[in-house]
């Protein structure tokens, strides 16, 4: 996992010599801020730590690190990531370079697979050519049907052919790759209503999600987009990608509370079974150095 190096820092942190003193609240709250917690929280947390080791008399760092595992743990929002039985539209957001086109696709292997559905893939992502035939050759690997437009073209309109196929028969999924350009709120808020227009018009009782998916590795700064687009649209989770490389991994706590937006899943490499739904407990226990 990419919090490894962190989580060793954690670990070592609560080694022994040590005692449960003010001295260690005080540095453990530096520490988890440089761990990718935002300084309010960080100290909130160690707040809240150092009233459960003074109510249950803890003065072992080791059962202190197990107290704040269990506190952080507790913090964490939790998403059903299983597959409805009803159509599933899903729709993928996030700015350019995150990885949304390779985590649709990495999706609709997972749902095909593991929950045998049929998804189709959306290439709303019209603003960049790449970006839809970089779907298009993903389809083409897995054999899943993809829907396009030409560049330039309606993001809508693509999501709306998309949810013709399947009302016609030819799936029950549809996974849509948006375009990952910096919009302002409005221009972005915009375009989604459109789509939401088209879901609620040709597919009423349909499962409508939208995830924000984030680059683990920015830190700091996936909250902050995060905040962005949550601000814009009623976001309903988050997807992280690039865990197998530098992140420390605090900013899934700050995810959840401050925006109250879970973590559904984990990406942690190229291939497409590189992807994992969110398991709180045993990320905790990475982030804090558990055995």
């Amino acid at each position: 996992m990419g919090a490894a190096s962190f989580a060793d820092r954690l670990k070592n942190f609560f080694g022994r010599g040590k005692q449960v003193s003010e001295e260690l609240f005080e540095d453990l709250a530096d520490l988890l801020v440089e761990g990718d917690f935002g300084a309010a929280e960080a100290f909130k947390t160690v707040d809240a730590l150092r009233l459960i080791c003074k109510k249950e008399g803890i003065s072992d760092p080791t059962q202190a690190r197990m107290a704040l595992a269990s506190l952080l743990e507790r913090s964490l929002c939790i998403s059903p990531v299983g597959a409805q039985n009803s159509l599933v539209v899903i729709l993928l957001l996030g700015v350019n370079g995150v990885g949304k086109t390779t985590t649709a696709a990495k999706l609709a292997e997972r749902y095909r697979s593991l929950d045998k559905k049929k998804p189709i893939l959306a290439a709303a992502d019209t603003f960049r050519a790449a970006a839809v035939d970089q779907l298009k050759i993903h389809g083409e690997r897995l054999g899943v049907r993809v829907v396009a437009h030409k560049q330039g073209g309606d993001p809508a309109a693509v999501v709306y052919d998309a949810l013709e196929a399947a009302l016609a028969g030819g799936g029950d999924m549809i996974i849509a790759d948006t375009a990952g350009r910096m919009h302002t709120k409005t221009a972005l808020v915009e375009e989604l209503k459109k789509i939401d227009r088209v879901v609620e018009s040709k597919a009423p009782g349909a499962k409508y999600i939208r995830w924000l998916v984030l680059d683990s590795t920015t830190g700091r700064n996936a909250l902050a987009q995060a905040e962005t687009f949550h601000q814009a649209v009623a976001l309903d989770g988050v997807i992280l990608t690039k865990f197998d490389s530098s992140a420390k991994g605090g900013v899934v706590y700050s995810l959840s509370t401050e925006l109250r937006l879970p973590v559904v899943f984990l990406c942690n490499g190229e291939q497409y079974g590189d992807i994992k739904p969110f398991d709180p407990k045993e990320y905790t226990k990475e982030f804090i150095g558990l055995d």
